[in-house]
């Protein structure tokens, strides 16, 4: 039986196209194999994630080619220092690639250096910063094994969201399991919500923990789909990335 289409709050600044809701992890083994990816999915994909793992090999000069080709860049850098030190180092990327998103930790002094580096005058095309709150491949126990405190592994997610909102942060990346309770935040209202653990249905979770389909994803409030080894692992990349835009238009009716 078909799934019922999804009706999504307007949580962004802008209205996002369809097919930029699925955000390609380009976390290939190697930098070429991930630019050959983008070739191999053309319009299957418009919009790519660019991770730690590639920055020793050019990463951020790929990011910047993808830029000045007209696609959609998420630079997922997840920065954590002392505030001077985010501040000049998101100024520097900001202005260098201009990535669409770029994460950092959602501690607060963190977003708000994060966002003083990142400046207001950029229009709606400037870099929006989403803060991390709790990574998808981590549970209670991990929690525990970090020295984290005591409580519900989402009860913290939105307690650090509210505080990530509150210093400044455009968005979060949160699983899809804590994404529905932060959508309803007040707080939440005008702000992205970006989820990686996104799987489709039958792949296999890999090294997530807290993984969701699609259409689950996105019902809970996501606006972009972030997804990796289901695409470049797949035999066929992109039947691989078409199959999930299928997915996503029937989840969106």
């Amino acid at each position: 039986m078909p799934q019922a289409a999804v009706s999504l709050p307007v949580s962004s600044v802008r209205p996002i196209p369809p097919r930029d809701r699925l955000i390609v992890a380009l976390d290939a083994p190697d930098l070429e194999r991930s630019r050959a990816l983008r070739g191999i999915l053309g319009p299957a994909a418009n919009f790519y994630k660019v991770g730690l793992g590639s920055l020793a090999q050019g990463g951020l000069d790929f990011a910047r080619e993808i830029k000045a080709e007209g696609g959609g860049v998420f630079l997922d850098m997840k920065l954590f220092d002392i505030g001077a030190t985010v501040e000049s180092a998101v100024r520097s990327l900001a202005r260098r690639i201009g990535p669409d998103l770029l994460t950092v930790h959602a501690d607060p002094q963190v977003v708000r250096a994060a966002a003083e580096g990142r400046g207001s005058g950029g229009g709606e095309s400037a870099t929006k910063i989403l803060a991390v709150t709790i990574l998808t491949s981590l549970d209670r126990a991990d929690l525990d094994a970090m020295l984290i405190r005591d409580g519900d592994l989402e009860d913290l997610a939105v307690e650090r969201a509210l505080r990530a909102f509150a210093a400044g942060a455009d968005g979060l990346i949160a699983s899809p399991h804590e994404a529905a309770r932060l959508r309803a935040l007040p707080e939440a209202a005008g702000k992205l919500i970006v989820t990686p653990g996104v799987r489709p249905t039958g792949s296999d979770h890999g090294d997530q923990k807290r993984v969701a389909t699609p259409a689950a994803a996105l019902k809970a409030g996501a606006d972009h789909l972030v997804v990796g080894r289901p695409v470049w692992a797949a035999a066929d990349p992109r039947a691989a990335a078409e199959a999930i835009q299928a997915e996503i238009a029937e989840a969106l009716g």
